[in-house]
């Protein structure tokens, strides 16, 4: 097999470019972008499934990211006990009444004959069904809430290793793609992209308000890590006389030490979903994708059921999404709802896909680290050039606009580089093969 060095040299210049960061600014930055861009390839390689593979146009990626950093929550806090005793029990039977009233009425509407009398029992089954959660489900979560509220108020975890939190993310995004795909799948792709971007809002709007869950928008910080605290290592004897011995500041190398940490868990598990990946795609399953991709007419024709291979694409795809979810909570150290925006988790991750080269693992791979460097390092470079720009310049109105204007750069350079891309390169820097 031939060497492309080409898609080699792609890489080591984005090397370059972080290990340039190290130098000239700091190796904290550089080890901040490095761990934020493994995370975005990931979100990235589960975006490529979906389009890439089955031309799946999926918006609603901001909603499996939340819901990989409510699974960090849910598995690794440890479980408030009071709140447990004041609700946790009526809330757990509230849930599974509002689930049997939905299976209720979903026998009703596939046992009865279609008419006027199957819809007023369905009408009149979910009205009372409704009701009857609400008076189980209500009381329970105002007892939870008033647990503590300042500092606790929702029923934490399970209590269990935070790094077992990045496949439960992958399994709670994975459950709700099967939810989503089995009602909007059969959607024509525009209106596929409307039903999965109402849909991650709402998923995000329920962590906001679900206090009892993931304490809303008050947050939850403190959250367990799979690596050492900075201030454990610098209370370590032995790892200030190792910082020491190679002259080295033990407070800055102890940040760098666990970003490397981190660094390795993220390359660790980059690896193994791209080998997977790639291994799928190579399969008689990832060409017959690719059909179906190419041709569902012709794919349906050949005896292919083309709504269940979307569903198991759509599926794939969201758990990966969910999985990076999860580690980017755990690199936060906190959960954090009102952060999720569709600009970070929806659009960037949509430009990391098209740059890098739709359909091509590696070039997923590529677009998430190259686009998250550059949303990070424009603005800074945008005001230090601005600075410049008007050095020579007297105080006044055209100054000032341009200084301020230095705060657009971000989305400007986006831009830009997807028109320079869509130009140069229509298929992306690494296309498909």
């Amino acid at each position: 097999m031939s060497i492309n060095w080409r898609n080699i040299g792609l890489f080591a210049a984005v090397g370059l470019l972080i290990l340039g960061t190290g130098v000239f600014q700091s190796w904290n930055l550089a080890l901040t972008i490095l761990n934020m861009g493994l995370i975005s390839a990931i979100m990235a390689l589960g975006v490529n499934m979906q389009w890439g593979y089955a031309g799946l146009f999926n918006v609603g990626i901001m909603g499996f990211t939340a819901l990989g950093g409510l699974a960090v929550v849910v598995t690794s806090i440890a479980p408030v006990g009071e709140a447990w005793s004041a609700g946790g029990l009526r809330v757990v039977f509230a849930l599974f009444v509002g689930l049997g009233v939905i299976l209720g009425a979903v026998q009703i509407y596939k046992r009865m004959t279609p008419g006027k009398t199957r819809t007023l029992a369905l009408l009149a089954f979910l009205i009372v069904g409704f009701f009857v959660y609400r008076a189980l489900f209500d009381p329970a979560v105002q007892a939870i809430e008033a647990v503590n509220p300042a500092s606790q108020g929702f029923l934490g975890g399970l209590g269990l290793p935070v790094i077992l939190a990045w496949p439960v993310g992958g399994l709670l995004a994975a459950g709700a793609a099967w939810a989503i795909g089995k009602t909007a799948l059969g959607l024509r792709s525009d209106y596929l992209a409307i039903a999965t971007l109402g849909i991650s809002e709402i998923i995000v709007a329920m962590l906001k308000n679900e206090d009892w869950l993931g304490r809303g928008v008050k947050n939850v910080v403190g959250l367990p890590r799979p690596v050492p605290y900075e201030i454990d290592l610098q209370q370590s004897a032995g790892f200030v006389d190792w910082a020491q011995s190679i002259g080295a500041d033990p407070v800055s190398t102890s940040a760098v030490v666990v970003k490397l940490g981190y660094a390795g868990l993220f390359l660790a598990v980059l690896l193994v979903l791209i080998w997977m990946s790639e291994m799928a795609l190579r399969s008689p399953w990832g060409r017959m994708m690719r059909a179906i991709r190419d041709n569902e007419v012709a794919a349906e024709a050949m005896g292919k059921d083309v709504t269940r291979r979307h569903l198991q694409i759509f599926i794939l795809g969201s758990a990966v999404v969910g999985i990076a979810g999860a580690m980017m909570t755990t690199l936060d150290g906190q959960l954090t709802p009102a952060s999720y925006q569709p600009l970070r988790f929806t659009f960037l991750v949509w430009v990391m896909v098209i740059v890098g080269g739709s359909g091509n693992n590696w070039g997923a791979v590529l677009g998430g680290v190259v686009i998250w460097f550059f949303w990070v390092q424009v603005e800074p470079m945008g005001q230090a050039l601005m600075d410049l720009v008007t050095a020579g310049m007297s105080e006044g109105p055209l100054k000032s606009h341009l200084l301020g204007s230095a705060a657009h750069m971000r989305l400007f350079t986006m831009g830009l580089i997807m028109l320079l891309v869509l130009r140069f390169s229509p298929r992306g820097l690494i296309p498909e093969k």
